[in-house]
C-alpha cells in the first residue's frame, strides 16, 4: 500500500522508515529542509534512559532500545553512548525505582555522598540519587539521518519544501501526520500547547558523564536535565519552562531561563565552565499529562507524541505509527 508521512522529524522519519522496511511504498513530506532547526528534532544529542515512574514507559523505553540497535546495526553507525542516569529526587519514594524492579531493570540508590564520590555532579544534601545504568544518550543528529538513509535504500521518497496544506490534497491509501508544532493547524481540537524551550552547552572536558534529570518535589515532572554533548562537552536545560510560542515566529533563547540553567549548572557541575558558549531553542508539543497522542482518524493516523520527552522513543514510536496507518484499511 501507499502511505503518505506529513512531517520529516524524528517520529516521521522513524515511521518512513518502519514502512519502508516492511515493504510499502512511502512518501515523506516535509515543508523546510530535512534536519532543520525551527522544530523539535535538531541537535547533537538527546537521552535516552529506562528510568520513568511509569511502568508503561519503562518498557517503551526498553523496546526502543532494542529498535536503537537495530538501526546501529542497518546504518552500521554507532548511535548511542551509555554512560548511565542520575535521577535526583527529594526522596526516594519520588523516583522511579519501583518501575524498574517491576520490569527488572538494575538501578542503585544513593546518599548524596556516594554519588558525589562516583562523579563531579553536585548532589544537593539530603536528596537521593538512583543511577541506572541503561541510560546515556543518543547521538540525535546522526539518528535522525540513520532512519533516513535506511529508508531511503528501502525506496522511501522523500519530499522537502513542500508544504502540505490540505490532508485532502495527498494521494495516499494512508496519510500519517507527525507535524510537531504544527500539528494544530491540521486538527485545531488537539489539546496540546506549544511552547518554545531554551537549552545551553557548556565547555566541559574528559570522559561523558551519566545524563542528570533532576524531578521537581512537588509535582515529580521533570525540572532540570543535562546531558553529554559531543562538541562542547555538556547540555543542559530547564524541562517545560518555556512560553508558548508559534512555530512559524521567530524566538531566541529566554534570558531568564538561561540565567536559571546557568545557576543550576555552577551548582551540578564544579568541572565544567561556568558560562554558556552557545544555546539555542526547540519546540515542544505537550499534552496535560505529557502522555502521547497516538489518534486515527479514518486514513489519517496522528502521531503528536513527543511532550518535550519522545525523541528516545522513536524506534517503537515509529513501529506503532505505521502499523495504524496499515490498520487504517
Amino acid at each position: 500500500m501507499t502511505v503518505a508521512v506529513v512531517g520529516a522529524g524524528i517520529m516521521g522519519t522513524a515511521t518512513g522508515y518502519a514502512l519502508a522496511r516492511d515493504g510499502h511504498d512511502v512518501v515523506l513530506y516535509e515543508q523546510f529542509e530535512f534536519g532543520h532547526t525551527r522544530g523539535s528534532s535538531h541537535g547533537r544529542s538527546r537521552i535516552v534512559r529506562l528510568a520513568y515512574p511509569e511502568v508503561e514507559f519503562v518498557e517503551l523505553a526498553k523496546e526502543s532500545f532494542a529498535g536503537w540497535r537495530e538501526l546501529e546495526r542497518e546504518a552500521d553507525v554507532p548511535l548511542l553512548q551509555l554512560s548511565g542516569l542520575l535521577e535526583l529526587v527529594a526522596n526516594e519514594g519520588q523516583s522511579s525505582a519501583d518501575a524498574l524492579a517491576a520490569v527488572g531493570a538494575e538501578y542503585d540508590l544513593l546518599a548524596p555522598e556516594e554519588a558525589r564520590a562516583r562523579w563531579p555532579v553536585g548532589v544537593p544534601d539530603g536528596w537521593t540519587a538512583l543511577f541506572q545504568p541503561e541510560a546515556g544518550i543518543v547521538s540525535a543528529d546522526l539518528a535522525h539521518r540513520a532512519f533516513l538513509d535506511c529508508a531511503l535504500a528501502r525506496g522511501m521518497q522523500l519530499c522537502e519544501r513542500t508544504p502540505v496544506a490540505s490532508l485532502d490534497d495527498v494521494a495516499a491509501e494512508a496519510v500519517v501526520v507527525t507535524a510537531g508544532p504544527w500539528v494544530r493547524k491540521f486538527f485545531p481540537d488537539l489539546p496540546v500547547r506549544t511552547t518554545r524551550e531554551t537549552v545551553a552547552y557548556f565547555r566541559r572536558d574528559g570522559d561523558p558523564l551519566p545524563s542528570v534529570v533532576e524531578l521537581d518535589p512537588a509535582t515529580r515532572g521533570h525540572a532540570m536535565y543535562s546531558l553529554h554533548d559531543p562538541v562542547h562537552g555538556l547540555k543542559a536545560g530547564a524541562h517545560h519552562a518555556g512560553a508558548e510560542a508559534d512555530a512559524d515566529g521567530e524566538g531566541e533563547p529566554d534570558p531568564v531561563l538561561l540565567e536559571a540553567i546557568v545557576e543550576w549548572l555552577a551548582r551540578t557541575y564544579p568541572d565544567a565552565g561556568p558560562e554558556p558558549v552557545a544555546a539555542e531553542t526547540c519546540m515542544y508539543t505537550t499534552t496535560a499529562d505529557e502522555h502521547f497522542i497516538l489518534e486515527r482518524r479514518g486514513r489519517v493516523v496522528i502521531g503528536s507524541p513527543c511532550s518535550g520527552h519522545g525523541f528516545k522513543f522513536a524506534p517503537a514510536i515509529g513501529a506503532r505509527l505505521a502499523q495504524m496507518a496499515l490498520d487504517s484499511l
